[in-house]
């Protein structure tokens, strides 16, 4: 266990390094600050609505994500396979699964570090009010979470291909996926067409917007939080499996 974390600390020390050293992290950084504040404001009303709470703010979270997380998340193998670093980064001491794990926990933990760069609009709802802070920080776990559970998508997808766009594409049509699941549009189409409740519910309990807006809603629950381990598992095993068969291409 001890070697396992080293070799991962050491590639995700490496990736966050990389981050920063181009202007990819800072465009990111500018790009989901303001456009948090553009739906929170202007789309979700913040002041015309008269309540003290973040629920504008989070409201839009998901459709952030969509598209921003896909766009982090399709470098990260598919860059290594073109240029053919992936054998040069193999040659550490070091296991592919470290390397998975490594490289999802620093885009992670940069992902994290974007949404602590809005915490100002929590200082700024208690100052317009009072609001209920336990909820808003459950509403911020339950975000990074839903962020991981899109990372964790857009890191296999990287690994199926060479082409970055190929990659973003496939992510973001997945991870749509994931959030269409749950809306009642898409679930009464299923009823309509005769399924069982029992499946339609099970459709429903995939959506990780379900799980977001359970945990948003200030119930840090058990089972929302094995949902958000169990999506990230299941993807970054099939990002080893994926890297691993095609080791040799």
């Amino acid at each position: 266990m001890k070697n396992f974390l080293q070799g991962m600390h050491t590639v995700m020390r490496r990736e966050l390094t990389a981050y920063f050293a181009t202007p990819v992290a800072w465009v990111f950084i500018v790009i989901f600050t303001m456009l948090a504040a553009a739906f929170t404001f202007y789309l979700g009303g913040f002041y015309q609505r008269g309540l003290a709470d973040l629920d504008p703010f989070f409201r839009f979270h998901p459709w952030l994500y969509l598209f921003l997380v896909p766009a982090l998340a399709m470098r990260l193998w598919a860059e290594e396979r073109k240029s053919g670093t992936i054998e040069l980064l193999l040659t550490l001491p070091i296991t592919m699964s470290q390397a998975i794990v490594g490289k999802f926990l620093a885009a992670w933990l940069f992902l994290g570090l974007a949404l602590a760069l809005t915490v100002p609009i929590w200082f700024t709802v208690n100052y317009l009010g009072d609001p209920d802070n336990g909820v808003i920080l459950a509403a911020y776990i339950g975000s990074w979470l839903m962020a991981g559970a899109f990372l964790s998508i857009g890191s296999c997808m990287s690994a199926v291909t060479r082409n970055q766009v190929v990659a973003f594409i496939l992510a973001v049509v997945v991870c749509f996926g994931f959030l269409l699941s749950g809306l009642p549009l898409v679930l009464d189409s299923f009823r309509a067409i005769g399924l069982p409740q029992g499946f339609v519910d099970g459709i429903a309990n995939i959506s990780l917007t379900v799980h977001f807006d359970a945990i948003s809603r200030g119930v840090l629950d058990l089972r929302d939080l094995i949902y958000f381990a169990l999506v990230i598992g299941f993807w970054l095993t099939s990002n080893l499996i994926i890297l691993q068969l095609r080791k040799a291409d």
